[in-house]
């Protein structure tokens, strides 16, 4: 940690002159307008029950966009989104296994989402005999005969790093499938069943994955025609480990027509803007940035199903409306603009469309600060990502973020999580990511992970508002820093964000 210290120190001290020309810069004169009960109320009617988890392409996800729009009117932004309103649909392409499949083990029919799940809507039809090899190690893969064969095995762990968030889900939902689909379609396998047979795998069957892989995938359609699933070259299934008496005892067939289906849901992102004062500098927009969605109704957890998203990412949504009211109050040089972002929650899909069909010219864009999951953890620590080392993006957008913080809530900096290495790839996971693929300054403001993330604990009444306020000041000090600033922060030409 010693580096990392060394290394932000250096940025800081390497911006000196930058900020030199903007030592005038007027205080953050809108302070007063960012207020604790405001941030609870709002919070309170997003989050509540009532949009039912603000599920990404859902009519939920729409109902809370038009209730951000009338809360953006109401703090005094003007509509910047298209046709002259606060709102910029695009549309989702959701790609599913169809009811009409059928799966069979020799005679005995097996009920999709509930005997076995398909982990992904790939089109197949397979009529093969079962090789059941017990553990997949490599000595039992190797001695056995697959070819053209559905090989049953119990996945291992062995060389997985499972040290992450979700690893239940990410091991059934992708890292099994990485670690033996390439070696047995090599040996010529035509498909593959994991068996969920310990209590890790039980866990994440019942708490996350049938409903994932149920929904299916999704993806960004930019105005094209759909693109429909391919054939499946070796299809992956999970049946529970309790099941494999099906076929353990003889060689037994297993028959499948996998058929997909598809659709077009819309989303939208909700755009508003405060005009800034200055006559040149006011055509340029300073980006504040959050997300609508979460993830709808799933399964019960603890009596409860509704994924209300409170934190994630309604927390930065009413800091994003107590922003707006503080530019209303006292505007700054160059313009705010505000956009929370529809269907971050599959893959930041508003945001990679925004970046593409942008509202303002793309060379008006100043800079993007970014707010996803800003009101758990310790009230005296917080998290800024794209300002360490290899990862920041811009050292006078850094070195304004840094020393707001220290002028306003003077948070103690968690910069683990902004390590270039760091496993979670955070700085890529909210929807800053795009603006840095094109270019664009951007900085991530975080409290980070929590024992509620993604699960339906995550209700307005375990947000800590106090320090929800105080991240919300810490944005807003930032902001108008790059909104009054003669210099405008520009990319580092070393910086390389991920593809």
């Amino acid at each position: 940690m010693k580096q990392f210290a060394r290394l932000r120190l250096l940025t800081c001290l390497t911006c000196l002159l930058n900020l030199s020309a903007n030592a005038q810069l007027p205080p953050a004169k809108g302070l007063a307008a960012i207020k604790e009960s405001d941030l609870k109320n709002d919070l309170y009617t997003f989050a509540g029950d009532s949009f039912r988890g603000r599920e990404f392409c859902s009519p939920d996800e729409l109902r809370a966009a038009v209730w951000l729009a009338d809360q953006m009117r109401a703090t005094g932004m003007k509509p910047a989104g298209n046709d002259g309103t606060f709102f910029q649909f695009f549309n989702v392409q959701r790609d599913r296994i169809s009811p009409l499949s059928t799966i069979k083990i020799g005679e005995h029919q097996l009920e999709l989402w509930k005997d076995i799940l398909a982990i992904e809507p790939l089109q197949a039809k397979i009529d093969a005999d079962i090789v059941f090899i017990g553990n997949g190690t490599n000595e039992n893969i190797s001695a056995a005969n697959m070819e053209g064969k559905v090989v049953a095995l119990i996945p291992t762990y062995e060389g997985l790093d499972l040290n992450v968030a979700f690893p239940e889900t990410r091991f059934m939902q992708r890292l099994a499938s990485m670690k033996y689909r390439n070696l047995l379609y090599q040996k010529k396998a035509k498909g593959i069943i994991f068996l969920a047979s310990d209590e890790f795998t039980i866990t994440g069957w019942k708490e996350h994955v049938h409903v994932r892989f149920e929904r299916g995938a999704y993806k960004l359609n930019d105005g094209g025609k759909m693109v429909l699933p391919e054939q499946a070259a070796i299809p992956v299934f999970w049946m529970f480990g309790k099941d494999s008496a099906l076929f353990k005892a003889n060689p037994v067939r297993f028959t499948a027509n996998m058929i997909t289906e598809s659709f077009l849901y819309p989303s939208v992102n909700v755009i508003g803007k405060i005009e800034g004062t200055d006559q040149k500098l006011k055509t340029e927009n300073v980006l504040i940035t959050s997300h609508i969605d979460h993830m709808g109704v799933r399964e019960t957890q603890q009596g409860d199903s509704i994924y209300n998203g409170a934190d994630d990412n309604g927390s930065a949504v009413v800091a994003m409306l107590a922003i707006g009211r503080a530019y209303h109050k006292n505007p700054a040089k160059r313009s705010q603009l505000f956009i929370a972002f529809g269907s971050e929650e599959p893959y930041l899909f508003g945001s990679n469309y925004y970046t593409l069909h942008p509202t303002v010219k793309k060379e008006d864009i100043v800079a993007v600060l970014n707010a996803d999951l800003i009101g758990r953890n310790s009230i005296d620590s917080a998290a800024i990502l794209g300002t360490l080392g290899t990862n920041n993006t811009s050292k006078l957008l850094s070195s304004m973020a840094l020393e707001a913080n220290e002028e306003g809530p003077k948070f103690k900096l968690d910069s683990v999580w902004d390590h270039p290495n760091h496993k979670e790839g955070f700085l890529y996971r909210s929807d800053h990511a795009p603006f840095l693929k094109q270019g664009i300054p951007a900085v991530f403001y975080t409290t980070l992970l929590h024992p509620d993330y993604h699960t339906p604990k995550d209700d307005p009444e375990h947000i800590d508002y106090k320090k929800l306020r105080k991240v919300t000041e810490w944005m807003y000090r930032t902001s108008w820093k790059v909104s009054n600033s003669t210099t405008r922060p520009v990319i580092n030409p070393d910086f390389k964000p991920r593809r």
